[in-house]
């Protein structure tokens, strides 16, 4: 009998955790979903028609670390451990500096840095006992530029980055592969907010869902630790 691999993915409710949640569903692995809307995770799960793999919701402010640790409680009682770990949460800010409160910037930082944090500290236990596991960290192109109104982004995007190369260095040998893959600007809720580019000409959701699920696949030699996913045509 094969024992299904679990899979946690903090974010599910978000445009890219959605696809990226529904792609991983087709692989069957069990699932851990969570993310901030209650009501978009019920409506994923339900979407999601498989009844060979075990699917689980959790509503989350990452904000809130006691949440945060009620949530992994839950998923020690449900999963036991988790062996592929796919952070996808972000929050985008479009401010100035003098406009942005320390508060927003503190904020940035907890979702977008501390809860990949948290999560791969955590579950990066259970994979490096089983010599096994994935941590996907999805980025930003914000993470190789910097762009006007977005400091609190950029820098926490800047931030992930660094703590992606560094712990890839530190888990690969224990057959842990961290991922870095950072699409550009995506046909998204959060996409929609950005005014001075073209909407249709961003990326859809769905491919980079698709490369998501292709690249955590190789378990050979090979391996793409920092992906960059850019746009054919910007106008």
């Amino acid at each position: 009998m094969v024992v299904k691999k679990n899979c946690l993915i903090v974010g599910a409710s978000g445009g890219i955790g959605n696809e990226i949640t529904k792609k991983i569903a087709e692989q069957n692995y069990n699932l851990f979903l969570i993310g901030k809307n209650k009501s978009k995770l019920l409506k994923l799960k339900k979407e999601i028609k498989k009844d060979d793999i075990i699917v689980e919701i959790e509503s989350v402010d990452l904000t809130n670390e006691k949440q945060i640790d009620k949530s992994i409680k839950k998923i020690r009682k449900t999963f036991g451990k988790i062996d592929i770990l796919i952070n996808t949460s972000g929050l985008f800010l479009i401010k100035s500096i003098d406009k942005t409160t320390i508060e927003e910037f503190e904020e940035s930082y907890k979702i977008n840095v501390r809860a990949p944090f948290i999560f791969s500290k955590e579950f990066s236990k259970d994979m490096k006992k089983s010599k096994w596991g994935r941590i996907v960290n999805i980025g930003s192109s914000s993470a190789y530029n910097g762009f006007k109104n977005s400091t609190a982004y950029c820098s926490s995007k800047h931030a992930l980055l660094g703590f992606s190369r560094a712990l890839f260095s530190e888990l690969k040998d224990n057959n842990v592969r961290v991922y870095s893959i950072s699409p550009g600007s995506t046909q998204t809720k959060m996409g929609k907010l950005s005014k001075d580019q073209k909407f249709e000409t961003f990326l859809e959701p769905k491919e980079v869902a698709d490369y998501v699920a292709f690249v955590i696949g190789f378990d050979k030699q090979l391996i793409s630790e920092e992906i960059r996913l850019n746009r054919m045509q910007i106008k």
